[in-house]
């Protein structure tokens, strides 16, 4: 399985190599770990906090800057994501989009790094793009205890 990851910096700010790297280290560990077996590719793009509020504003109607964003391109029926069977092309799961502020914020107020908030948020985004969401307590519930065993948090 190869996994593919474009990086887009639009955040006005210099990312140091070392997270980029580790991101795409937890987004691999994030694939693996759900069973993604297929070659795939994901778009990862570092955002001004105006760049994510318009972006937030436009595709979920919340007129607030947030931390992350995911677009999937896929819908998979609840607990059913199985990317098994390759194709002859990369699978384009979707997108993320971070706001590089908002993320070193939360760093700070739970006593992350940046490195490790930044990684968290595209553990985050990517189960997303496979299907999870929060929307209940018990897909909370749920989609916490994956980011939890995939930080290894556990």
């Amino acid at each position: 399985m190869k996994i593919s990851v474009e990086f887009d910096n639009r955040s006005e700010r210099e990312v140091p190599q070392a997270l980029l790297a580790a991101a795409q280290a937890y987004i691999e560990k994030t694939l693996l770990a759900e069973g993604v077996a297929v070659d795939t590719e994901i778009s990862f793009s570092l955002v001004t906090p105006e760049e994510i509020h318009q972006l937030n504003r436009d595709f979920r109607d919340k007129d607030a800057a947030t931390d992350v964003l995911s677009f999937p391109m896929l819908n998979f029926p609840e607990d059913e994501a199985q990317l098994v069977e390759a194709g002859p092309l990369p699978l384009m799961l979707g997108d993320i989009v971070i706001s590089l502020d908002q993320a070193e914020r939360q760093a700070e107020e739970y006593g992350n790094t940046l490195e490790r908030e930044v990684c968290y948020l595209s553990v985050h985004s990517v189960l997303h793009l496979l299907g999870y969401d929060h929307m209940t307590d018990a897909d909370k519930q749920v989609m916490r205890a994956r980011e939890k065993v995939i930080m290894g948090d556990d």
